[in-house]
């Protein structure tokens, strides 16, 4: 599918289960590390090695309670899933990917979109928290201009666990970003 088709064709959503495992750990796989994701603009390759997340990560989330891996279609096409999910005061928004060869033409701006609805309407969340490598700068501006504040806190990567990959430096650590979700946003 090239990416003409992709801008112009109609996104569908659904939950995903067990089944789409293994569909999407290529796609986030795909996104984030290896040749391949330098495709896209949202490449981790020259930050981290090894894999972005596994199988049992993934199942987890689909699994785990307030919980929901939302997958983005173009007709039989899997071009983007995130996970949300409801944590105590807020909806948190992760694994965010979108096929690289789909990036640039507003398909993740509509995903996040949709996620942020489900999170106001599913899961009656007030606000929506992720977290950015602070590396990403990019990233992080792409998101300011969607609506999200920068909080100033900094979280740890997890180094040692190479279930989130092998750093190619010494000093990742994580942005918080978080934006709050209005009535609107539940429509």
């Amino acid at each position: 599918m090239n990416p003409t088709e992709l801008q112009q064709g109609m996104l569908s959503y659904r939950a995903a289960c067990a089944a789409d495992v293994p569909a999407i750990v290529t796609l986030v796989e795909g996104t984030y590390r290896g040749e391949a994701s330098r495709a896209g603009w949202t490449t981790e390759a020259d930050l981290l090695d090894g894999q972005r997340i596994d199988a049992e990560g993934v199942l987890q989330s689909i699994n785990a309670l307030h919980s929901r891996v939302v997958l983005a279609f173009i007709g039989a096409q899997l071009v983007g899933c995130a996970h949300i999910q409801r944590r105590a005061e807020v909806g948190y928004f992760g694994m965010f990917s979108v096929l690289p060869t789909a990036q640039g033409g507003g398909v993740g701006r509509q995903i996040l979109a949709e996620c942020e609805r489900q999170l106001a309407s599913d899961f009656a969340a007030p606000a929506v928290e992720m977290t950015v490598l602070k590396q990403r700068t990019e990233l992080i501006d792409w998101y300011l201009r969607r609506g999200y504040v920068a909080t100033g806190e900094r979280r740890p990567f997890p180094y040692g666990d190479s279930r989130f990959g092998l750093p190619r430096t010494e000093d990742l650590e994580f942005e918080v970003l978080v934006k709050r979700l209005t009535p609107q946003d539940a429509d």
